[in-house]
């Protein structure tokens, strides 16, 4: 990969999911509001954040911290569609605005500087603007790369040129935000973004993978975008003419998801992935629309569905709320939607499917495992999905290939008694009697307050070898189904490593040791 990070002026609204709201149902953002998703706090107002609010918590800690909190779900939808009116002022002194995120836009820094005056000057005229056209507050940030520049506008900062890397150095690793890495990161002593862009390229892709590869970058001040990016052969742009135009929020949502898809697919077949998606659409009445939408990693068809469907539903709702926001509604349906593959990352940069490339592959590998269905029944092949649960046993749930992968548990309750990470690698299907000895070579035993009667030193896993544990962690309890005596099941789980570098997932029912899965 060759290459610099492109000189970026990043205008970013704090709070917007809260500030949408308002917006558009009108929920007053001065008082204490909070953003909740998956029942935890996404964003919230500045009111509630000195009521001791934070993002993260749970929603009854966060009531509990303020009790006249007002608590609104999260929306991309509302917050992509009141951003609309934001992106469009900008674009009234500058060309070239990419999407973040709703919240956040970003503009090559170059143009802006030299006609508006210079950085500073360009990052105040834009902060003014949208002031006075849609009511908003915003920060600017500018920096080497859009990862640096949205770092530096959450401060109001203008890096100076060649001073990201420096700038990036004293960051906390959750700026990254990719929090399983962050967490992994610590617990490896590697805390600030300095500390990690110090590591060897090459140790960090064999560690971490592609995904940790980019953010190394990142965190060296290096955007990757621009390395790693072409541009696309002109066959990957997928058009769509409509003979009813659409002026609905409905009907728009249903084509974009199938031409989402289309362009998916398209892109999977060459082995490319989208990273910048371009969105363009022509009214009944002639006018046009278009807007680019930028991602930090790689879309998926979901993905880029809900962007499309996004930008739709904000050209198609018009201003909203606020005196003085723009752009109006079109005057006329839509009759064509054109998507455009702005930014791909060649297949290179991918993980190689497990038949092969992407693509094609793909397919053949979903004909051959039908066929094996139709040989020998649709329960010969079937497939894993993650749901919700206490125990790794309970977390997984097989089903037969071409199934809808539905989860058999929510994974969105707290599921209190469930293990901290990592999982297991490997969950017995019928766990494996054993027993555990002290020093003295007594059995160890678990009292009903879950007092340990002496530290476990031996394993013996049925008529096998004993073998000497080095370290444990435990115990977990777990109480099931409490309120019903016939169902009820009560058990304690611990983690132990053995002195051979096997480490095992124990678990004590009824006085009877068990061993329930093993760990990598």
């Amino acid at each position: 990969m060759t290459g610099s990070p492109i000189r970026t002026l990043l205008l970013w609204c704090p709070d917007w999911p809260v500030l949408a709201a308002e917006i558009v149902d009108g929920v007053p953002a001065t008082g204490p509001v909070a953003v909740l998703h998956a029942n935890r706090v996404v964003a919230c107002s500045e009111r509630a954040r000195a009521e001791g609010v934070r993002r993260g918590l749970r929603k009854r800690e966060a009531q509990g911290r303020c009790p006249q909190l007002t608590v609104v779900e999260y929306d991309p939808g509302r917050d992509a569609r009141a951003f609309e009116p934001v992106v469009a002022a900008l674009e009234e002194l500058v060309a070239g605005v990419e999407v973040v995120r709703p919240g956040a836009c970003a503009v090559a820094a170059r143009g802006p500087s030299r006609y508006l005056g210079g950085e500073e000057a360009a990052a105040e005229r834009l902060i003014e603007h949208v002031a006075q056209s849609c009511l908003v507050e915003s920060q600017v940030g500018i920096a080497d790369g859009v990862f640096a520049a949205g770092l530096a506008a959450r401060a109001g900062r203008v890096v100076e040129p060649g001073g990201t890397p420096a700038f990036l150095a004293g960051m906390p690793v959750e700026a990254l935000g990719r929090s399983a890495l962050a967490d992994l990161l610590r617990r490896l002593g590697v805390r600030t973004l300095g500390d990690f862009a110090a590591l060897p390229a090459g140790d960090v892709l064999a560690r971490f993978g592609f995904d940790g590869a980019l953010a190394h970058r990142l965190a060296a001040g290096r955007d990757h975008r621009p390395l790693a990016v072409r541009q696309p052969p002109t066959d990957l742009t997928v058009t769509c003419a409509y003979d009813e135009p659409l002026d609905r929020v409905d009907a728009a949502a249903f084509a974009a998801r199938a031409l989402a898809e289309q362009l998916h697919d398209r892109l999977a077949g060459h082995g490319l992935a989208c990273t910048r998606l371009g969105i363009e659409a022509v009214t009944e009445h002639g006018q046009e629309l278009h807007r680019v939408w930028r991602h930090d990693g790689l879309l998926t068809a979901a993905a880029i569905a809900d962007r499309v469907r996004w930008q739709l539903d904000g050209w198609l709702s018009g201003s909203n709320g606020r005196a003085g926001a723009r752009p109006a509604r079109p005057t006329a349906g839509i009759i064509r939607l054109r998507l455009i593959p702005d930014g791909v990352i060649a297949q290179a940069g991918l993980q190689t499917g497990l038949w092969g490339e992407t693509g094609e592959e793909r397919e053949r590998a979903h004909r051959a495992l039908s066929r094996v269905q139709g040989i020998l029944g649709p329960e010969a092949v079937v497939t894993a999905v993650l749901g919700g649960g206490r125990s790794p046993a309970d977390q997984v749930r097989l089903v037969p290939w071409g199934d809808e992968r539905l989860p058999a548990r929510p994974e969105a309750p707290p599921w209190p008694g469930r293990l901290p990470p990592p999982a297991p690698a490997v969950v017995l299907p019928s766990p494996l009697a054993a027993t555990v000895h002290d020093t003295a070579g007594e059995p160890v035993v678990i009292s009903a307050r879950l007092a340990v009667s002496a530290p476990p030193v031996r394993l013996v896993v049925g008529t096998g070898q004993p073998a000497v544990i080095v370290g444990w962690a435990g115990p977990w309890p777990v109480d099931e189904r409490w309120w019903a005596p016939a169902e009820a099941r009560r058990r304690a789980r611990f983690q132990v490593s053995l002195a051979d570098g096997t480490a095992l997932l124990l678990a004590v029912e009824s006085g009877q040791w068990l061993v329930e899965a093993i760990y990598d």
